[in-house]
């Protein structure tokens, strides 16, 4: 009989799983003008540096954008080599498959290289999780823990629950088996990000792990519930939450780096009715399709047109915004 873990869809959680939904949809809908190169990298940025101060790293966005840009930094020697490896193992988003174990050891591996012996390896010892002197949470025996790998992900493979519950599902039960000597908390948020990329690409540039860091206390006391109650569904309903506070901060963002792209492009028409795309893409820092967007909208108000052809035409403004 397959494994299933304990977990319980509720109202709060339909709910949160239509609104999420509705949002990711929004953002979709301008995917061709979000997320731009720049936000991309200052999100993947903010990920590594947010999952690597929930496990006590010390070193601040500045010295991690230092790092990822070669640059020499002043800091404990272990902390820049934990942000090194998540850089190299981010870097592998985009390759990796959430459902082959091989991909997961190959992550961890990446993650944990000269921190722990174990890299890339499953535990073979006890392990458990305390805060302070006090046992939070012991983790199942070492020899248990290859078959209880492959039977979660086995379930998250074959799973019909939304990829939403389905992720959230996989990062508890990561936590709770613990698989690994050191590295299971970062791994299992850039698993459950994985796991979440294969039903929108989106959320590989999404931050999730910035939310997570904001909540840190509320985080640690969801997989307390959670283990208290033997069922991921109080871990669900957090990290739902924290997903859906992300998008709706995307938006707020979006919409700021729009207003902000009209003004640049009605600025640089202003200067010069000539300007080609090429050039407005240099000024915005957006992509060609994202500027033609922007374009597309401003003649829709009515704020601009085009005289003439593209070739040899010119811009006009209409209106002041």
């Amino acid at each position: 009989m397959n494994y299933v873990p304990p977990f319980t869809i509720t109202d709060e959680i339909l709910t949160l799983i239509a609104e999420i939904a509705e949002a990711v949809g929004h953002l979709n809908a301008t995917a061709d003008h979000l997320p731009t190169p720049q936000l991309r990298r200052e999100n993947r940025i903010k990920t590594i540096q947010s999952s690597l101060a929930i496990e006590n790293n010390s070193l601040s966005i500045q010295q991690v954008t230092a790092i990822l840009e070669g640059k020499r930094v002043l800091g404990a020697p272990d902390e820049i080599q934990e942000v090194r490896n998540a850089i190299e193992a981010y870097e592998l988003l985009l390759e990796l498959n959430p459902y082959s174990e091989k991909d997961l050891l190959r992550a961890h591996r990446l993650m944990m290289t000269d921190l722990v012996k174990e890299n890339g390896k499953y535990r073979t010892g006890g392990v458990g999780v305390f805060d302070g002197r006090q046992v939070v949470h012991m983790a199942p025996p070492a020899e248990r823990v290859p078959q209880l790998m492959k039977d979660l992900i086995h379930w998250v493979k074959t799973t019909k629950v939304h990829p939403l519950v389905s992720s959230c599902v996989f990062h508890y039960e990561f936590e709770f088996i613990h698989p690994f000597a050191d590295g299971n908390g970062r791994m299992g948020r850039m698993w459950q990000t994985l796991l979440l990329m294969q039903w929108k690409p989106i959320f590989a540039w999404i931050p999730v792990e910035t939310l997570v860091k904001e909540h840190q206390q509320d985080y640690y006391h969801a997989i307390a519930q959670s283990d208290r109650e033997a069922s991921s569904t109080p871990f669900i309903t957090f990290m739902l939450r924290c997903l859906l506070l992300t998008m709706q901060e995307m938006a707020k963002s979006n919409q700021k780096s729009n207003l902000k792209s009209n003004q640049i492009i009605l600025s640089a028409i202003r200067e010069n009715p000539n300007i080609t795309i090429l050039e407005l893409q240099e000024k915005t820092r957006l992509s060609e399709s994202g500027v033609k967007r922007v374009i597309r909208q401003l003649k829709a108000n009515g704020t601009i047109q085009r005289i003439g052809r593209t070739k040899g035409g010119h811009w006009e403004i209409l209106k002041e915004e």
